[in-house]
C-alpha cells in the first residue's frame, strides 16, 4: 500500500482523557477512535493490526483442532435463568428488551450459548472430543472503563469451548489448548508467563492465566526465577514458616497509642519492626458471623483464598458499627485477646507461628505488647493460608524463593468440568448406553487488548514498537523527494512492486513531506522495518535500512534490497 491511498491520521499530542502509554499511542497513532465511555472504533490501521492477531489466534487455534463458528452476540435471557447466572453474573451484562417485552443480553461470554448447541448436536460419545472457537465482539458494562482497548467496554474476543466424554480427555485437550497459547503469544513477539489462576465467575476446576509482562499491568504476579513456577497472586500459596513457633519471653502489658490505629504507626512508636505486630481485619460470613482474620503487620488480606474457606464463600468486610457492636472498641485498636467464644477468629499461617508480639487491646488508644498464644489467648481456632504473597517468600514448589513482578491478563484457560453440561441438561449416550453430561473446558483469548499489552511492552519515546507480526506494515519504504527525483521515484516503485511481489506487506511513503514528517510518522505508527531511498544514497547505488527496534542505520545495496528485506520478514 501507498501512504496516499491509506488513511492515515496522526496526533503530536494524546487527548487529555488518555492515561496508559498505550492508551496515548493507539489514539496518536491514529489506530483508534473514540466514540463513548469505553467504546472505540478501529480505525483502518488500527484494523490492520488486529487482522494480523486475529490471524495467529485463529491459526493456532485450527492447528489445535477446534473448527471455527460464529455465535449470536444477542443471547436470550431463558438460557441465562438455567444456568442461574442471570441474576448473579452482575452489572456488567448489559441486558435489553425487544419489541415484545423479552429479555435478552449482550453476550459477555457464552458458555450458555455453545452449551445448548451441544445439547442438540452432540448425542453420541463417537462425537467426542470436539472443540469449537468463534472470534467476536463481547460486551461488558465496566463500571470504569480506562486504559483505551485494555479496559473497554466492547472489545474483540476469541473464546473456544471444548466436550468431552470424560475428564481424562478435557485434561488432554486442556494440555493442546494451553501450548495453542504459548504458540500464539510466542508468534506475536511478546514477552508472557502461564500463570495458575483462580476460576472465579466462570467457574470450574483447573485455570491458567497468560499475562503479557508489563509494568502497567493490573495483575501482580508471583514467579520464582529459579523454576517453572508461576500464579497470579490471587492464588499463589504463602507457605507456613519452616522454623517453629519461639517460646515467650515478655510479659503481656498495655502499652498507650493514642494516635496510633496502624501496624505502621504502631512499630514506629514501639521502636520494633512491623513484623512483630499483627493487626485485626474483621469480616462477616455466612449467618452474620462476626469474624476476626489475623494477618501479620506487613502482610496484605487475600480475599480470594478467604472466599475459599467454609462460611466465608461470599464475606463481607463488617461496618464500623458492626465491630462497635462486638467489641465496644474503633477500628484501629482491635486485637484477639479477649474476644468472646461468639467471634470466630481465623489466624494466618504467619500469624500462627508468632510470639510476643504486639496487636490492638480492644480498648480505644491502647495496644498489647508481649502477646503469645496459649497463654494470653487460645490458639487459633482455624489457621489457614489467607494472606498475599511477598518478595522473598519461599516458592510453594520447594525451589527457591518467589519474586513478583505485573501482568496484563491476555488469555485465560479453564477446566469447566460439568458445571454448565449439567446446569442446562447437556447428556450424550457414553459407549456403554448411559447418559451422561459432558466434560467442557473453556478457553479465552482477549483479541483486542493484545494490541494495547503488546504495546505496553515495546514503546520508547518516539512512538510504538510493535513486533514484526503484529506491526500494521512489516516493512516501510520511505522514499526522500518522490515527487521531485524521478531517480527516486522510480528505484522506489521497483522496489515497492518487488516487495508486494515477494509477498512483503509494505507501504511506500509517497507523499510530498519532509523527511523528519515521514520518519516520525513511520515510527510513531510502528512499522518494523524501514528502508529510505534518497538521492544521495541512490548516487552510491544503496539505501538506507534501521529497524524499528533498535539497532544501527545499515547501507543496503539497491540490487539486494528485495532479497534483504524479503530474509527480514
Amino acid at each position: 500500500m501507498r501512504t496516499s491511498q491509506l488513511y492515515l491520521s496522526t496526533l503530536k499530542e494524546a487527548p487529555s482523557e488518555a492515561e496508559l502509554i498505550s492508551h496515548k499511542l493507539m489514539l496518536r497513532a491514529g489506530l483508534i477512535k473514540r466514540l463513548g465511555s469505553g467504546l472505540y472504533t478501529w480505525m483502518p490501521l488500527g484494523l490492520r493490526v488486529l487482522r494480523k492477531v486475529e490471524k495467529v489466534v485463529r491459526d493456532e487455534m485450527e492447528k489445535a483442532g477446534a473448527h471455527e463458528l460464529l455465535m449470536p452476540a444477542v443471547q436470550p435471557a431463558e438460557l441465562w435463568q438455567e444456568t442461574g447466572r442471570w441474576e448473579v453474573f452482575g452489572p456488567q451484562m448489559l441486558k435489553i428488551k425487544d419489541r415484545h417485552d423479552r429479555d435478552f443480553c449482550f453476550g459477555p461470554t457464552h458458555e450458555e450459548v455453545i452449551t445448548d448447541i451441544a445439547r442438540t448436536e452432540l448425542r453420541s460419545y463417537k462425537q467426542l472430543p470436539v472443540s469449537f472457537f468463534q472470534i467476536q465482539t463481547k460486551f461488558r458494562d465496566e463500571i470504569r472503563p480506562r486504559f483505551g482497548v485494555m479496559r473497554a467496554r466492547e472489545f474483540m474476543m476469541k473464546d473456544a469451548y471444548s466436550f468431552h466424554a470424560n475428564f481424562e480427555s478435557l485434561q488432554e485437550t486442556y494440555k493442546v489448548m494451553a501450548q495453542a497459547y504459548s504458540n500464539v503469544f510466542t508468534r506475536l513477539g511478546l514477552k508472557f508467563r502461564a500463570v495458575a489462576a483462580d476460576s472465579g465467575a466462570i467457574g470450574g476446576s483447573g485455570s491458567h492465566e497468560f499475562h503479557v509482562l508489563a509494568d502497567a499491568g493490573e495483575d501482580l504476579l508471583a514467579y520464582c526465577p529459579d523454576s517453572d513456577y508461576a500464579a497470579n497472586v490471587e492464588l499463589a500459596e504463602a507457605l507456613a514458616p519452616a522454623t517453629p513457633r519461639a517460646a515467650a519471653s515478655e510479659q503481656m502489658r498495655d502499652v498507650e497509642t493514642p494516635k496510633q490505629t496502624t501496624c505502621e504507626a504502631v512499630a514506629a512508636l514501639l521502636e520494633i519492626g512491623i513484623e512483630h505486630t499483627v493487626k485485626v481485619i474483621a469480616l462477616v460470613g455466612e449467618g452474620d458471623q462476626f469474624v476476626m482474620a489475623l494477618l501479620r503487620g506487613d502482610h496484605s488480606l487475600n480475599e480470594v483464598k478467604v472466599t475459599k474457606l467454609a462460611g466465608l464463600g461470599e464475606f463481607r468486610f463488617a461496618t464500623d458499627e458492626e465491630i462497635r457492636a462486638h467489641l465496644n472498641c474503633p477500628p484501629g485498636f482491635l486485637g484477639p485477646v479477649g474476644v468472646g467464644a461468639n467471634i470466630k477468629v481465623i489466624a494466618d499461617r504467619t500469624v500462627a507461628q508468632m510470639s510476643d508480639f504486639v496487636c490492638g487491646a480492644n480498648k480505644p488508644k491502647y495496644h498489647l505488647a508481649g502477646v503469645n498464644f496459649g497463654r494470653d489467648l487460645p490458639e487459633p481456632s482455624i489457621v489457614a493460608d489467607i494472606r498475599n504473597v511477598v518478595s522473598g517468600d519461599p516458592s510453594p514448589d520447594g525451589k527457591g524463593k518467589l519474586e513478583l513482578c505485573r501482568g496484563i491478563e491476555v488469555g485465560h484457560i479453564f477446566q469447566l468440568r460439568s458445571k454448565y453440561s449439567e446446569a442446562l441438561n447437556a447428556v450424550f449416550t457414553d459407549v456403554d448406553g448411559a447418559q451422561k453430561v459432558f466434560e467442557m473446558g473453556c478457553y479465552g483469548i482477549g483479541v483486542s487488548r493484545i494490541v494495547g499489552a503488546a504495546i505496553e511492552q515495546n514503546f520508547d519515546e518516539r512512538g510504538i514498537k510493535f513486533p514484526a507480526a503484529m506491526a500494521p506494515f512489516e516493512v516501510a519504504v520511505v522514499a526522500v523527494g518522490y515527487h521531485r527525483s524521478e531517480a527516486v521515484k522510480t528505484a522506489a516503485d521497483q522496489l515497492y512492486a518487488q516487495l508486494v511481489a515477494a509477498g512483503v506487506d509494505v507501504l511506500l511513503d509517497d507523499r510530498n513531506e519532509r523527511p523528519g514528517s515521514m520518519f516520525a510518522d513511520m515510527e510513531l505508527i510502528g512499522v518494523a522495518h524501514r528502508f529510505t531511498i534518497g538521492d544521495k544514497g541512490l548516487a552510491d547505488g544503496v539505501v538506507e535500512y534501521v529497524a524499528r527496534a533498535g539497532g544501527e542505520m545499515q547501507k543496503v545495496a539497491l540490487a539486494e534490497v528485495a532479497a534483504f528485506a524479503k530474509a527480514l520478514v
